[in-house]
Order: C-alpha cells, then structure tokens, then sequence
C-alpha cells in the first residue's frame, strides 16, 4: 500500500448518493446539491451536511426540505446546480426542472428524479453543521429508464456501477485545493 495524504482521506469513504435539495422561502423555491448524507438507522431518519456557506440553508431553518435522488442522465445538471447559487440563480428554471408540489412540505419535488423525500428538519447540529432530517412521504418514479444514482468521491470524479465520471474542471471552483 502507499500512504494518502491525510487531506484527502474523505475521498475513500464519501458517501452517496449525490442528492438534491430543495427549499422554499416564502414565494421562492430553490435547489443545492449535497453529497455529505447519512442515513440514522432503519428509522425515516436522514442527515445533511451543510452550512449558513450555502443560499438554501436560510430556508432550510424553516424546519423542511424535498431530498430527490438523481440518476446519472443528471450528472451535469447536478454538478451545475452545485456549482452556482441560488441567490442570483433559479435553477429550477436554468435547469429546467419541474417542480411538483410536495403533498406534506413547502419545498417542491423534482419531477426528473428517480426518487423524493419529503422531509421536517427536527435538529440542526451547528457544531458539526449536521441538519438531521424526519421523512413525512416518499416517492420513487418506477417507469423512469434511467435508475443508477451518482456517486461523489469527492475530488470532482463520480463513480456510478465502478465507473467514473470526471468533472473536476467543470467544478474546480468548489474543489479544496491540491484534488
């Protein structure tokens, strides 16, 4: 074996999938690619990471958010919304995404996703900026063609069936330096 620099040890172990996030702020819905998740035990109990750095996460302290659950066709959409902001962005509309009204929460579905969860936010772990998230509904698509989810390893390459799919150039301004 030959050694890893330690910063970049995250990329062995970054989880997956890569989803997206939406909120809704009074009249305005917006959406954030995260691949920091956890799932909390069998429970419908999900974990985000994310910070006061990221537009949505204003909304996301009105306590409920929609994770959808992309599939590679969506690879370059998701890299783009991660990769502009909301505060000077609709990325419903640069993207064009339909948004399908949540049943049980504000913040819209993503009709192109394989899958939604509609979900409350019941804690925010600020020192590790930990949103723990309660699933109300979920919803998957099952006529949708496409059904591989992504995978961030976390140096701008994705992995989806062992295969990778470099976007480092199309992210290098949210890459950490030296990946």
């Amino acid at each position: 074996m030959r050694a890893l620099k330690l910063s970049r040890a995250f990329t062995l172990i970054e989880p997956g999938p890569v989803i997206l996030v939406t909120t809704r702020d009074g009249s305005k819905n917006n959406v954030m690619t995260i691949s920091w998740t956890m799932v909390l035990d069998f429970a419908p109990m999900l974990a985000i990471t994310t910070g006061a750095w990221n537009y949505s996460f204003a909304a996301l302290q009105k306590r409920e958010c929609v994770i959808a659950v992309p599939t590679i066709d969506l690879l370059d959409t998701v890299v783009g919304i991660g990769t502009c902001s909301g505060a000077d962005t609709d990325k419903f509309a640069k993207f064009n995404l339909t948004a399908v009204p949540g049943k049980l929460v504000n913040a819209p579905l993503i009709k192109e996703c394989l899958a939604n969860i509609e979900c409350k936010v019941i804690d925010m772990i600020a020192k590790y900026n930990i949103v723990v998230l309660e699933a109300v509904a979920a919803y998957v698509d099952p006529a949708r063609k496409e059904k591989r989810t992504i995978h961030a390893v976390g140096d701008g390459t994705f992995i989806v069936d062992g295969r990778k799919f470099d976007r480092r150039k199309m992210m290098a301004s949210k890459l950490p330096p030296g990946i």
